[in-house]
């Protein structure tokens, strides 16, 4: 099942090796469509015609490689609020013989390599993530939670998964029929390849690393419950829906009924979705049982599974709170019944993006990273999610509007040979259970019993205020709200620590995302103004140049000139160009070499977090740099210096993992912590709120969750305190204007009471009873914040020697006691 692209993209590859076209002929090639195709829900029952989806595909520019002295010099300043004198001192010095030796050589080697590429980071991204061993679930796939039915009786789990089964089917076929309009920043479209990955896809992993399966031909849905599968056809060989909303919700119907006989405990020692979160070289090799019978029952069980379009997972479970929801739509649930695994962790596939559906309605999405992006599943979620309720719309009034340029044709209307040969009615799964499998299946369970409790999850809605206000103050709202998770990690730990933030580039050809390091000197001095005792008029004045700094460098990164991406594509290069000298050498030597080169054997977790980044299998598949392309090999396994400093090893230590990814559609966005010892934020800037979804291996998420709502509080009181005329994020904008003086008397308007309540609500007096200063950061209300600082500038002293001589400090330890007492 090799990967297949649209037709659109045939020419795709190819046209990477040409020269660069501008941004403003790849605008006016999406320009030169009518409205009508670029909005099509604005024009509705008007005529349109197919192929805008991919049209400007090869007019996007690829990823620029950057200035190798730009990127040291930008990695220099990353590092330097992370380190000590010291520390920055020996950074520097390593980037200074990286530039005298290896470092031109490797930007040679690097552009030669690029020339025939359709973007030089695309194959080391994706071997980033195709390569990682350990399991995906928790480490790489992330997950969108989404907002309940807007129409209370449909948030039943039949109804909900039928709706969001046909809005889906619906997003397939607009991408398959490519009438779907392109993404598009500010008038510039973005490239859209991604789409073609999101359906019939699987990862499927070997010995030698993972591999991506597409099969761009499948029609048909899986159905997992209580850790049972099942399928039926949805599609006809034109991409058209075969069925209604209503027979997909009697099949489902159909397939609860049916899993519900057979007891959960019996079903669970059956549950082979849990295969699927094994260590990956193990899962390899368990799918080596499956299918070393060609044609046997669990080979085509398996190929059923890795073909389909998606997985929807129906969960007997009805989790309540926000951080249970998500915990259930990132991992699900862990609960062992008199010694079996009987939550809904067994009722998952994570090579594939799943669709998952709570018994109370609740759903959300969770899928696999490696060859698609946050923003790219955002944009297909809330076109489903606004589908569901267009449709409902239409149910009331016929005339409303469609998400899609064309419709299927009514399956009720078709004549019966227009559907092809397609089979409707659900198929149960039914694996032959060998004893090998049975003993895996038991041992995976422990082990990802074992993952999910070692991980906890805590959320924040906050209400206070969102992108409205922070806007109206003068803020980037993502600037704004990245301040606040140092601050507030500073607060609880008295330091900053690495902190990463994806910036899209899909202005680019197959571009992904670039690694914004949001740790700079202006937010350092920032997060220590803030817990110092200095005026109001300081803190936000600091505030508002680090947040200037924070935007000026997501805009950088934006235009693919960051330096993350750059350095670990040099990395690479030396990486491989090692790996063919040592095959090679091996080779020579009488033995055999499996051909397959990793970027990093042992790369942790890259990507939205630092997880993923990548699109698209590369003609070269998931081997190394084509010989044709190899430049000369280097002369010395020593590894360049700035690979071999700390410096690196610290920048590509994530504590702070954090994404920006949502709208009002979602209710929550999140993944898995980076790192052992620190966080993982997926957040959500709405217009008058923030949703955040906080995970870490038990580090106090809920005092971080806390301190986080305490600082957003606190920060609104230092703006009231500096800009006296803000008002609420509620405020109305014609009550503002009512307070205006106006020239002509208007005495209509003042007839009648005023209803006092109104005015509290929508003002906020800078004498407000509700938030006083000791309310504003909780638990620290009760001391002065700049005796924090000054005992943090105390233990700066101590561990900086160069400042102040250890033994002096050491003296003034402890009480002294007089040698009487003795």
């Amino acid at each position: 099942m090799a990967a297949l692209a649209p037709a659109a993209l045939a020419s795709t590859a190819a046209a990477g090796s040409e020269n660069n076209p501008s941004d403003s002929s790849a605008q006016n090639t999406a320009n030169s469509f009518p409205a009508t195709l670029r909005d099509p829900i604005s024009y509705y029952g008007q005529t349109h015609r197919p192929g805008i989806t991919f049209a400007h595909e090869d007019r996007l520019p690829k990823l620029p490689i950057p200035d190798l002295e730009s990127s040291c010099r930008k990695y220099l300043e990353a590092l330097q609020p992370l380190q000590s004198g010291r520390e920055q001192e020996e950074s520097a010095a390593a980037v200074q013989a990286f530039l005298r030796s290896e470092g031109p050589e490797l930007q040679e080697r690097l552009k030669k390599y690029a020339g025939s590429k359709t973007s030089y980071i695309e194959q080391f991204w994706y071997d980033s993530y195709l390569n990682f061993d350990n399991p995906v679930v928790l480490n790489l796939n992330p997950f969108f939670l989404l907002e309940d039915d807007p129409t209370p009786a449909r948030n039943n789990q039949v109804t909900r998964a039928a709706s969001l089964v046909i809005s889906a089917l619906s997003f397939v076929r607009a991408i398959r029929k490519e009438e779907l309009p392109p993404d598009t920043v500010r008038g510039q479209p973005l490239c859209m390849y991604q789409y073609s990955r999101i359906f019939g896809t699987a990862r499927v992993p070997t010995e030698n690393g993972c591999q991506i399966h597409q099969d761009p031909t499948s029609k048909h849905l899986v159905v997992m419950c209580r850790g049972q599968f099942y399928w039926f056809d949805v599609l006809d060989d034109n991409s058209d829906l075969i069925m209604s909303e209503k027979d997909v919700a009697l099949n489902l119907q159909a397939i609860v009924e049916d899993a519900q006989k057979t007891p959960i405990k019996e079903a669970a020692k059956g549950a082979l979705g849990v295969l699927s979160t094994e260590n990956r070289k193990v899962w390899a090799s368990l799918r080596d049982v499956l299918t070393r019978e060609e044609g046997s029952n669990n080979a085509e069980c398996l190929a059923i599974v890795d073909s389909s379009l998606f997985i929807l997972c129906l969960d007997y479970a009805s989790p309540q709170t926000g951080a249970d929801l998500c915990m259930n739509m990132l991992c699900g649930t862990s609960e062992v019944v008199d010694g079996v695994q009987v939550g809904t962790c067994t009722n998952r596939w994570y090579d594939k993006l799943q669709i998952i559906v709570c018994n109370n309605g609740s759903a959300g999405i969770n899928f696999e990273h490696t060859g698609v992006d946050g923003h790219t599943v955002l944009r297909m979620a809330s076109d489903v999610y606004t589908d569901t309720i267009l449709r409902f719309a239409r149910t009331i009034n016929g005339q409303a509007p469609t998400m899609w340029a064309s419709a299927s044709p009514d399956p009720s209307k078709r004549d019966l040979t227009s559907f092809g040969d397609v089979s409707t009615t659900p198929h149960k799964l039914e694996w032959t259970m060998i004893p090998e499998l049975n003993t895996a299946l038991r041992f995976a369970e422990t082990r990802l019993a074992d993952l999910i409790n070692q991980n906890e999850f805590q959320t924040l809605e906050f209400s206070g205020y969102g992108k409205n206000f922070i806007t109206s103050m003068g803020f980037s709202p993502d600037a704004f709200v990245q301040m606040a998770y140092q601050a507030a990690y500073y607060g609880l730990y008295g330091r900053v620590e690495c902190t990463y933030e994806p910036a899209m580039t899909k202005v680019f050809l197959h571009g992904r995302t670039e690694a914004v390091r949001s740790v700079t000197e202006e937010s350092v001095r920032f997060v220590k103004k803030f817990w110092a005792d200095v005026p109001p008029k300081e803190k936000v004045d600091a505030l508002k140049i680090a947040c200037q700094k924070h935007s000026a460098n997501i805009k950088e990164c934006a235009k693919g000139l960051g330096h993350d991406r750059h350095l670990y594509a040099l990395f690479c290069v030396w990486q491989r160009a090692l790996d063919d000298e040592g095959a090679e050498a091996a080779s020579s030597n009488g033995m055999s070499s499996n051909g397959y080169s990793s970027a990093v054997e042992d790369e942790p977790e890259p990507g939205s977090h630092n997880p993923g980044q990548a699109l698209g299998l590369p003609d070269d598949g998931l081997h190394g740099l084509q010989p044709g392309n190899t430049p000369s090999r280097p002369t010395t396994h020593t590894m360049p210096a700035l690979f071999a400093d700390a410096g690196w090893d610290k920048i590509n230590n994530t504590i702070l993992s954090t994404s920006n990814c949502g709208n009002p559609s979602l209710r929550q966005f999140g993944f898995g912590p980076t790192s052992g010892d620190g966080f993982g934020i997926g957040y959500i800037i709405k217009d008058e709120s923030v949703s955040i979804c906080a995970s870490s291996k038990h580090r106090q998420t809920n005092r971080f969750v806390n301190t986080l709502e305490n600082y957003f509080q606190e920060i609104r009181y230092l703006l009231r305190q500096t800009q006296h005329r803000a008002t609420s994020p509620n405020t109305s904008r014609a009550r503002e204007a009512e307070e205006r003086p106006h020239l002509s008397g208007g005495h209509a308007k003042s007839r009648g009471r005023v209803i006092p309540g109104v005015i509290g609500r929508n003002r906020m007096p800078d004498d407000s009873p509700s938030e006083t200063e000791e309310d504003m950061l909780g638990g620290y209300g009760f001391f002065d914040a700049g005796m924090l600082l000054q005992a943090l500038r105390s233990s700066e002293d101590i561990d900086n020697p160069n400042e102040k001589a250890v033994g002096t400090v050491r003296r003034n330890v402890g009480r002294k006691l007089r040698l009487a007492d003795y």
